[in-house]
């Protein structure tokens, strides 16, 4: 099974499925490695760890494709990948769509605010006209070349429109082919509800630090129906105070005995980057050559 059809899998199966945010390979293999099935990428821990900066549309499709590659290259489970507004006009989104698959992302979702974007918890926003996000999904539809890898059209209408708009959109985008429809910023109980009476396909519940507190808990997702939560920014959020703690400690004190109590150790830091493994491959790959050099001055 491919992973994109073992995220289609993880959707399709009963339960509600954990999906935190990766913001960097090392992310992506911590993720991993504490028995998670599949990680979000989104656009802003993107924007945080690679430019520092708020996630408000300054980064580019060609940055986010190298950078989702790169989580995808750090683990074998299925990454859900953002695609910001496809970057542009319908021909862009087709761009998106094969740079992101040649990039190997099991699913990707777009958004239909005006580009540049801004993150949906952020004032601000503007949104494009249905019939034109309608043409965005159909050029992401036609562009892939795998099936298996999911398409979701999210609208980002609710907070200017409501809840009916929304609604009404999802269902367009599934109308023109759409794998699943998210109307971002319906997370009360009886929206969620609705949702999933009245738009087909999966649900992804996303919880995130950008939108406060009040969000519906996991298992309360899972109770309603929900296939899955992305939980975007948590181990940003996560990352970014242990650095700034350990890092004052360090002002603070002068003394690396104390910061010491405050990392990873050395040896659990190699077995998250997989160094036995990587060394295992060298000396595999040194000893084959070793043999076929040897065949050849023995003339075998």
């Amino acid at each position: 099974m491919s992973v994109r059809q073992r995220f289609r899998a993880i959707l399709g199966a009963p339960g509600l499925s954990l999906m935190p945010g990766a913001y960097d390979g090392l992310s992506a293999r911590i993720i991993e490695e504490q028995g998670f099935e599949a990680i979000v990428a989104g656009g802003y821990a993107a924007a945080g760890s690679m430019l520092g900066q708020p996630d408000t549309g300054q980064s580019n499709m060609r940055d986010f494709a190298d950078h989702y590659a790169r989580i995808c290259g750090a683990v074998e489970i299925p990454v859900y990948a953002d695609g910001d507004t496809g970057f542009g006009s319908a021909n862009n989104v087709r761009q998106m769509v094969k740079a992101f698959e040649k990039a190997g992302v099991a699913a990707l979702f777009f958004t239909d605010q005006v580009f540049p974007s801004r993150c949906g918890y952020l004032p601000g926003k503007q949104v494009i006209g249905l019939e034109q996000m309608l043409a965005k999904v159909k050029a992401a539809l036609d562009a892939r070349s795998d099936e298996a890898m999911m398409i979701c059209a999210r609208t980002d209408v609710f907070a200017l429109e409501g809840e009916e708009e929304a609604i009404h959109r999802c269902q367009a985008f599934i109308e023109a082919g759409a794998d699943m429809a998210k109307p971002q910023g319906i997370d009360t109980a009886d929206g969620v509800m609705r949702v999933l009476r009245e738009v087909q396909g999966p649900f992804i519940a996303t919880l995130s630090q950008a939108a406060g507190a009040g969000h519906l808990s996991p298992d309360e997702l899972e109770t309603l129906g929900a296939s899955a939560a992305t939980l975007p920014s948590l181990p940003l959020f996560a990352a970014a105070r242990a650095v700034r703690e350990a890092l004052s400690d360090l002002k603070r004190t002068r003394s690396m005995a104390y910061v010491q109590d405050r990392l990873l150790p050395l040896d659990e830091y190699y077995k998250v980057v997989r160094l036995d493994e990587q060394l295992a491959r060298e000396k595999a790959y040194d000893d084959e050559a070793r043999q076929i050099a040897q065949r050849l001055i023995d003339g075998t």
